[in-house]
This record gives structure tokens, sequence and C-alpha cells, in this order.
């Protein structure tokens, strides 16, 4: 649940920021007291891990901020490295990506703090699933941010549940 915070303005982009914000929170609470054996097991019949959710969605998000910003996105990911978005890899840590996903989300705050109007939009790649010549606004994107984070929040719920018993609602 988004927590009301008197330091996110109350206005629509403190109030996107802060549902996004709540999100993040909940697949970093996650992963708390867990060792990186833990973090990285596959407990449920799910193939996904902790760490390999908390990878997926820092990417995710770099790779969201870095369409609207229109630039490059330096870990974009290949065919041949697509699979590596879902598991740590070489000395990738914990530590390391939570540190990587925490200088994302403050660029994508600073950026959406910059950005005129909400209603400003950037295009779409191509790609199968999104409309030819495909635009969105930054309204649109925030919003999925929030959809993806919960999605993948629910996963990181079941995963720790399973393996250790904790439970994010108590």
């Amino acid at each position: 649940m988004a927590q009301i915070s008197t330091e996110v303005p109350g206005d629509e982009r403190g109030t996107l920021l802060s549902f996004v914000e709540a999100q993040r929170t909940a697949i970093r609470e996650s992963l708390l007291g867990l060792s990186e054996e833990q973090a990285a097991s596959r407990p449920s019949a799910s193939e996904l891990s902790l760490s390999g959710v908390l990878k997926h969605v820092a990417e995710v998000e770099l790779a969201w901020l870095r369409m609207a910003q229109q630039r490059p996105n330096e870990r974009h990911r290949t065919q041949e490295t697509r699979d590596e978005m879902f598991r740590l890899v070489g000395s990738e840590s914990v530590p390391a990506v939570l540190a990587f996903w925490d200088e994302v989300r403050q660029e994508t705050e600073a950026f959406i703090a910059a950005v005129p109007s909400l209603d400003d939009t950037f295009p779409l790649p191509p790609a199968p699933w999104f409309p030819k010549d495909g635009k969105v606004s930054m309204r649109w994107m925030l919003l999925h941010l929030v959809e993806e984070f919960a999605r993948h929040a629910g996963h990181a719920d079941i995963v720790r549940e399973s393996l250790d018993g904790t439970k994010a609602m108590g």
C-alpha cells in the first residue's frame, strides 16, 4: 500500500511516485535478512528467485527511463543476454543491485520532476507487443511501473513465503 508522506507532494506526480515507491519497497523488503544464497534460491514452482526479481525490476525501470529520456540504455539486453536479467551473474550481489536500483530511482524521480507535463510523450521502440509508431505519456510510464512492480512484489511475496515462511503482510 502506498504510504502518505509529507515529503512527497500530494499532486499527481507525487502521488504516482509514491505508489511506484511503495511497490519498490515491497520488493526490497522481501530480501531483508537473506543471504546471497537464499536470495538466489528458487523454493517455489516458479523459476524466479528474489535476487532475480530484484535485478529484473531495476533493469526494467532503467529501460523505461531511458525510453522516456530518449537515450540509449546502457544495460540493453539482447536475445543472448535476456536470461541474465533474471539472475545475478559474475560478481553481482544483492547489495550492488539494490544500490544500482537506488541510483535509477533517484534518476527517475529527478526526471519526472523536471518534465514539463505528465502528458508529454515518448516513442515506443519497434516490438511485436507495441503498436506501430506507438507513443506513451510520462503518466502512462509511471502507472506501468506501478503495475510491473506490483506484479513482481506479488512474486517476491510467494517466493519469500516458500523460502522461510515470512509473510509480507504479517
